[in-house]
């Protein structure tokens, strides 16, 4: 049995009680929170106490409904449906660790009952997942937050994975920092690098030993193509890889097979239009990163031909020269 606490705790007891084991398939009679009451909290309460606390929940708020068959907690903060999508997104993300992954979705379990913690497998597996050996995360999340809310640069050790697969020391940077960016699951810094002179964008689990400084950062608007501030439209669409050049507009004959795959990359910001005379084909204009286009393109290089820049087209055509003669 609990240690007994005073029957002033029942309030709340029995609130932490309704929300740990009830829903709308699973009410608890005053029976049974009784018990519980006795079981975990060695608070000893008779079932009228129950029935008038429960009244007390309801007059401020808290949405318990009572029927025939007992009472339970109507409505949370998070539907189950909702911890799923937000549990998945923690075990998919390959810039949390294991450890903090696990962490997270405990705490992402306590938002619903027991009956919702029975069902969640993926919890178990989480160390089958490919996932970051990098603890610092949430940490230099917090120090970038700190650094952009006061205008400072922050520096920090930045590594790379060598042949043995684990990160070793590249550089020592300073970084004007503007915002957290996650894409294809990972969190990227988007900064401006006071040493290359332009933005970079750089794999969160990939930095160490990040600190504020007392440098003031980069204006935003100071940097060339940030006149405007950030264009997240273009963040978003127009680097499909993380590149910091400037976008420009390529226009590309795609095969009209990878049409999902257009809309799925480059989302409302590309302009898709028909191919006089050719029914297997698409023309393609989007606004993106020479850099990133390239290694997109040699991705998709049997559906996709580039027809401009005229420089981006030569680029591939040498990759693909190169690329033969390997075979």
């Amino acid at each position: 049995m609990a240690n007994y606490e005073p029957k002033k705790n029942a309030l709340v007891r029995i609130w932490d009680i309704l929300k740990r084991y009830s829903d709308a398939e699973h009410p608890l009679t005053q029976s049974k929170i009784c018990s519980l009451l006795k079981k975990e909290y060695g608070i000893d309460l008779k079932r009228k106490a129950v029935a008038a606390n429960i009244s007390r929940l309801q007059e401020i708020g808290v949405e318990v409904i009572q029927t025939s068959k007992g009472a339970y907690i109507d409505i949370r903060d998070f539907e189950d449906s909702e911890l799923h999508m937000l549990i998945d997104g923690v075990l998919s993300s390959k810039h949390i660790s294991a450890k903090h992954s696990k962490d997270l979705i405990e705490r992402l379990c306590g938002l619903s009952n027991q009956y919702f913690r029975a069902c969640v497998k993926n919890i178990y597996s989480v160390n089958d997942w490919s996932k970051t050996d990098n603890q610092e995360l949430f940490l230099n999340i917090e120090i970038i937050d700190e650094a952009i809310s006061q205008k400072k640069q922050v520096g920090f050790e930045y590594y790379k994975y060598d042949v043995d697969k684990k990160l070793h020391l590249s550089s020592y940077q300073y970084v004007s920092p503007y915002q957290l960016i996650l894409h294809n699951q990972r969190y990227y810094l988007m900064g401006y690098s006071e040493y290359w002179g332009n933005m970079v964008y750089l794999r969160m689990d990939h930095i160490k030993n990040m600190e504020m400084t007392d440098k003031p950062a980069t204006k935003l608007r100071s940097i060339k193509g940030f006149e405007n501030g950030i264009d997240y439209k273009e963040l978003a669409t127009g680097r499909p890889y993380m590149y910091s050049d400037k976008a420009v507009n390529v226009t590309l004959k795609v095969s009209r097979e990878i049409i999902d795959q257009i809309v799925d990359w480059f989302g409302e910001q590309a302009k898709i239009s028909n191919i006089r005379d050719d029914e297997e084909h698409i023309k393609v204009v989007i606004k993106a990163s020479p850099m990133a286009m390239e290694h997109w393109v040699m991705q998709y290089s049997n559906f996709a031909e580039v027809l401009s820049p005229q420089s981006l087209r030569d680029k591939i055509r040498d990759n693909l020269k190169t690329a033969l003669k390997k075979y």
